[in-house]
């Protein structure tokens, strides 16, 4: 497959439909979170389910993160390959065959000396990695998720956590790390006070289980979870010891729309997909970015505007096409005029490409830096 651009490249010069990083605004949307959890004597994990790439994940952590969060076992072996030395599996895996991959990555990131850890929220979850642990002297991290109002995976906080810990602290295969406690949900409400309200609850389920720990004797190394949404709360808490936020990175059209909370930094738009205009009438304009180059799940892309225009509007187009309009007076854009876009949800969007193309100097005059891979992609299993 053609590369979108090469290194050296004017912007111009990239070839459309093409993801590209902003890598000046993605880097101060770095230095922006590493100072947030300095002030905050947090550690953060940022979650790479998000970028699927090996070099983000290592560039996050020579920023001052302790290593990556994923989903799927696939994804903990690309960026493993790729060298990152420190995984996290933020989910819940049940099948033996894929429990058999990971004890097999957690000894070999151990050997490197790096690490891997797993969440687990169920009995045959405890038993099934410890089998598949079995014989090994490498005791693998193992989080107990409680379910605090997402309602997707997770045990009931409290006592049914702490039963569920003892298992954990029985089996010499596995060493009991904390608990994995993350609101996916409220890192959408729109307004600040929603979601200062809905970590606050998150809190108290968080205390609830902690008490439930102590009353058996099980201690609680680290509570782990939060998102960009609602990070500035899980930070103040003095409850969580690790953030996993990760579209901090790229910030997409969603999690800009939240209204900005003060008590946490500002992040930039940092992803973008460059699109062209392959046809025009007089009452749209036609850019060869559909549904195929960017997900759709949080709602259709934004324009961005870096020459300082009004943004057209962007409409569903299908598959290979998106519709441009503009507002009474606005001119339309012309044949072969570049158009941006921001995505709704960068998450899936990266997980349609090879690649991102990383630009330095702004997307009017700036230049092809680098070319990243999407490591992990398509990686599901």
């Amino acid at each position: 497959m053609t590369a979108a651009a090469k290194p050296g490249d004017a912007v111009d010069a990239i070839d459309t439909p093409a993801l590209v990083i902003d890598l000046d605004a993605m880097d101060r949307n770095i230095a922006r979170m590493a100072a947030f959890a300095h002030q905050h004597g947090v550690r953060w994990r940022p979650h790479a389910k998000m970028h699927k790439s090996a070099a983000l994940a290592q560039r996050l952590m020579a920023a001052g993160a302790v290593g990556a969060c994923v989903q799927k076992t696939a994804e903990a072996e690309a960026l493993a390959a790729g060298g990152v030395p420190d995984l996290y599996i933020s989910n819940e895996v049940i099948a033996p065959a894929k429990l058999a991959r990971v004890a097999a990555l957690a000894h070999t990131l151990q050997l490197r000396g790096g690490r891997l850890a797993i969440a687990v929220d169920s009995a045959l979850g405890v038993d099934r990695l410890t089998q598949a642990l079995a014989g090994r002297t490498d005791a693998i991290d193992v989080f107990v998720e409680i379910d605090v109002g997402q309602g997707r995976c997770g045990v009931a906080p409290g006592p049914n956590a702490a039963t569920l810990a003892q298992r954990i602290a029985r089996s010499p295969a596995l060493r009991l790390a904390g608990l994995q406690a993350y609101h996916g949900r409220a890192q959408h409400l729109r307004s600040a006070d929603e979601r200062r309200s809905a970590i606050a609850a998150v809190l108290q389920l968080v205390r609830d289980t902690h008490q439930a720990f102590a009353d058996i004797g099980l201690p609680v190394p680290l509570v782990t979870g939060a998102g960009t949404g609602s990070m500035a709360n899980e930070a103040a808490s003095g409850v969580y010891g690790e953030l996993q936020s990760g579209s901090f990175l790229f910030m997409d059209a969603d999690y800009a729309a939240n209204e900005a909370d003060a008590a946490q930094p500002r992040f930039e738009h940092a992803l973008f997909v460059k699109s062209q205009v392959i046809s025009a009438s007089a009452r749209h304009a036609v850019c060869d970015a559909g549904h195929k180059s960017h997900a759709i799940d949080s709602g259709l892309p934004q324009v961005a505007r870096p020459d300082g225009g009004v943004p057209w509007r962007y409409a569903n187009g299908g598959d290979e096409h998106g519709l441009l309009h503009a507002d009474d007076g606005q001119a339309l854009p012309a044949l072969g005029d570049t158009v941006w876009l921001i995505p709704g949800h960068c998450d899936p969007t990266v997980n349609l490409h090879d690649a991102m193309v990383g630009v330095r100097g702004g997307l009017v005059h700036g230049q092809v830096a680098e070319l990243l891979p999407v490591d992990a992609r398509g990686a599901l299993r």
